[in-house]
């Protein structure tokens, strides 16, 4: 059983979260205390499934041992990792079914093999697991009663995740991970190879542009969403979108320079956001 209390435990999920999450966390500041410490809890989890399958020293045993660790705290029998407390009390709260969990698992669990996608469709399928998954898992803190709501955190998942490997295209091709479809690459006469260069081609350009407008797409479509959750929650998904939507921009505004080094919006930046949200200009 464990030995961690659960306000011990909120401390610790806090903690990881405040370091960590560098794009998550401003946006929890937004939130109720219970709600923001429930995000916290969810992150702390998800920051653990991560590390166990792409840390150094990362092993698929590790993540096997996670997942029956999670069973256990879902039927409440807590092992002594500091997030299990916080974790199942968020869980059994917000009435998050467990079966997201299992799915974050098997996204992450992904990243053994060696990554290369064929088709859009699979594409889809990545970034449903590794993303639409945690806005799936966190609707049910911000709170929602129309189920359309659910449809469109799926969308607003693939549109940060769609950012993400935009923005991590070289660090991860150097990592033997593609996730940039083979159909497009083909679709625009790139070869993976370039995708570990500095040089800016105009196929790459092109290619770059085609899923930037992508990515976009899914912003607009997930836009909906902001009117559906719970007031209390709304400025704070508000400013999670925006920080992302707005990674995007500048991802575009200086012409995709994601080969030669990581974009990334300057704190002030993102504090700038948070205020808006929260004196409600957003």
């Amino acid at each position: 059983m464990a030995t961690v209390t659960l306000e011990q435990s909120h401390a610790y999920c806090e903690r990881i979260s405040c370091e960590r999450a560098k794009n998550f966390y401003y946006s929890f500041l937004l939130l109720p205390r219970p709600k923001r410490q429930a995000m916290c809890a969810i992150y702390a989890f998800m920051r653990e499934c991560d590390d166990r399958s792409d840390a150094p020293g990362a092993t698929l045993e590790s993540v096997v041992q996670w997942r029956a660790e999670l069973d256990a705290a879902l039927a409440g029998n807590l092992t002594d990792h500091p997030v299990w407390p916080a974790f199942a009390d968020t869980a059994r709260r917000y009435r998050i079914p467990a079966r997201y969990f299992h799915e974050m698992i098997d996204g992450v669990s992904s990243d053994f093999e060696t990554r290369t996608i064929g088709t859009y469709e699979e594409l889809y399928r990545y970034c449903y697991l590794v993303a639409s998954i945690v806005g799936l898992t966190i609707i049910h803190i911000f709170g929602f009663e129309d189920p359309k709501a659910l449809e469109l955190a799926e969308k607003c998942g693939i549109a940060f995740q769609l950012t993400n490997i935009l923005r991590d295209v070289r660090e991860d091709s150097g990592n033997g991970r593609v996730y940039l479809p083979e159909e497009d690459l083909a679709r625009f006469g790139v070869n993976p190879e370039e995708l570990n260069q500095c040089r800016l081609t105009p196929p790459l350009r092109s290619l770059f542009e085609f899923e930037s407008a992508r990515a976009r797409q899914f912003y607009d479509e997930s836009r909906p969403l902001l009117s559906l959750v719970h007031r209390d929650s709304r400025s704070a998904l508000w400013a999670l979108m925006e920080i992302y939507r707005r990674l995007l921009d500048r991802i575009e505004a200086e012409g995709y320079p994601v080969l030669a080094r990581r974009v990334s919006l300057p704190a002030w930046e993102k504090i700038g956001i948070v205020l808006r949200a929260w004196f409600g200009f957003c």
